[in-house]
């Protein structure tokens, strides 16, 4: 389909009638792209609900239906604000009817009527359809051909609620099938992202973040021109403006190294989302929608050259390191698969590992099965575990073969102990272990020696080059 885009709003892009009325007016200067839109639950409407459903799940139902009634509310308000009379009130009869639903599903979920992650899903869900039914009605009253349309007639998963995998075929024939039509019919469907069904029809969720994936899906399966993730900062950062106040966009990165920056803490793009735009070779673009008119990053099959090979610096707090050391490694096979295997019997992630001849140390950044785990890797060596650790990520296409980037890198940290460090694996990221206490000053230190000394150093003024320079005026 020539010309389509996805451009796809986060929950901050739509947290009350000012937002929303920016969201329109970025989608109406993109018309002529011909663009599907996706959006995420108004912001906190998620944490609310889950918060909502929780307390009902407990048998506490007035304090549930007082979790979210104000956020109900806030979407009164942006239709109030932005709609004529007659789609005002069209869409308060649905919202009405949603929350008599919303009202059924709390009491079902008192009596533990269905599994709790069946509820759940069909509960949070809630979030996306309310926020797309209402930009949709945003966008038709300024004249936009919009229409709603359900994600759930468009992206197809499994039966694992809470985070489901899309089934891939399906989806793709069923997003067709629904806005194929309605896009070649010069429509602009709106579709609440996080959202999907299994094949038997119940409603699942992607999991957090899953807006992203949910527009990356959809983009892949309508073969789009260009994917736009449309959050409150201006593309992907150098590192987190958090800790660095100086951090600057990132203008291009490769899909791998945006692969690498987003699974290691960078906060603006879900770790899943690009998956499908590589399998397509879809460019994604991160936007600001608070300041849509700079350019942003574009992440795409190639990089963009960079003279000290390092794009950013990502970082991930509340990592738990295990060292397992047995002198039973030595010259054994099957050591290590007898290890990972403890850690999928209880289906937990190790981000790094880094191995020597007696012992293997990695990191966790889900410790809630870690007393388990710790029980049964005693019966493979000594077990030692070192919490609160933070793993910094050093990332750019070429590091492993530049000469001198690790030098640089751990020289400005030499009073940092650095407890666990991995670069073998991947060509593109160096990354290491330290303690949670320094990670911000860490970053700091290496974005100021990395970026920010590199640039004022880079076309050193001179008086000759200045006076030069007067004497051209």
């Amino acid at each position: 389909m020539d010309q389509l885009i996805v451009m796809k709003f986060g929950g901050t892009s739509v947290e009350d009638a000012t937002a929303f009325a920016r969201v329109a007016d970025i989608v109406e200067a993109a018309r002529a792209a011909r663009p599907v839109v996706v959006v995420s639950a108004m912001s906190r409407v998620t944490d609310a609900l889950l918060q909502s459903f929780n307390l009902a799940a407990d048998g506490d139902l007035d304090g549930a239906r007082a979790a979210i009634e104000p956020h109900l509310d806030r979407h009164l308000a942006v239709a109030q604000a932005l709609l004529p009379q007659e789609s005002r009130e069209s869409f308060r009869e649905d919202l009405e009817k949603a929350r008599a639903e919303m009202n059924r599903l709390m009491v079902r979920a008192a009596a533990r009527e269905l599994a709790f992650p069946v509820l759940q899903d069909e509960f949070v869900a809630y979030g996306e359809r309310l926020s797309s039914r209402l930009l949709a009605d945003v966008l038709a009253a300024r004249g936009l051909p919009a229409v709603h349309a359900d994600a759930r007639r468009c992206i197809v998963t499994d039966e694992s609620h809470g985070s489901a995998v899309p089934l891939l075929a399906e989806t793709r024939a069923r997003t067709q099938a629904e806005l194929g039509p309605l896009v070649k019919g010069g429509q602009l469907p709106v579709l609440g992202g996080f959202i999907a069904a299994s094949a038997a029809g119940r409603t699942t969720t992607l999991g957090r973040g899953g807006s992203d994936y949910s527009a990356a899906i959809i983009g892949a399966a309508l073969d789009a021109r260009e994917i736009q993730i449309w959050t409150d900062v201006t593309g992907v950062m150098t590192a987190d403006p958090r800790l660095v106040p100086n951090a600057r966009t990132i203008r291009r990165l490769s899909y791998a190294e945006a692969a690498e920056l987003a699974y290691f803490g960078a906060k603006v793009l879900h770790p899943k989302t690009i998956e499908p735009a590589v399998e397509r070779a879809i460019p994604v673009r991160v936007c600001n929608s608070r300041r849509p008119q700079e350019e942003g990053t574009l992440i795409c099959a190639e990089t963009e050259a960079s003279a000290q090979r390092i794009k950013a610096i990502a970082h991930k707090t509340g990592i738990t390191v295990v060292q397992i050391t047995s002198a039973r490694m030595l010259g054994a096979y099957g050591f290590l698969r007898a290890l990972f295997e403890v850690f999928d019997r209880h289906r937990t992630v190790v981000d790094v590992v880094a191995t020597s001849e007696v012992s293997v140390s990695l990191t966790l950044d889900d410790a809630r099965s870690l007393h388990p785990i710790v029980r049964e890797l005693t019966s493979l060596g000594t077990v030692r575990v070192e919490p609160e650790r933070a793993i910094i990520c050093v990332v750019g296409e070429g590091l492993r073969t530049t000469p001198g980037i690790a030098a640089r890198v751990f020289g400005e940290l030499q009073d940092i102990n650095i407890s666990l460090i991995s670069q073998g694996a991947s060509s593109i990221n160096l990354t290491f272990v330290i303690d949670q206490a320094r990670v911000g000053e860490a970053v700091a230190r290496l974005h100021r020696a990395i970026f920010e000394e590199q640039q004022a150093t880079a076309a050193p003024r001179t008086p000759d080059a200045f006076d030069q320079t007067e004497r051209r005026k």
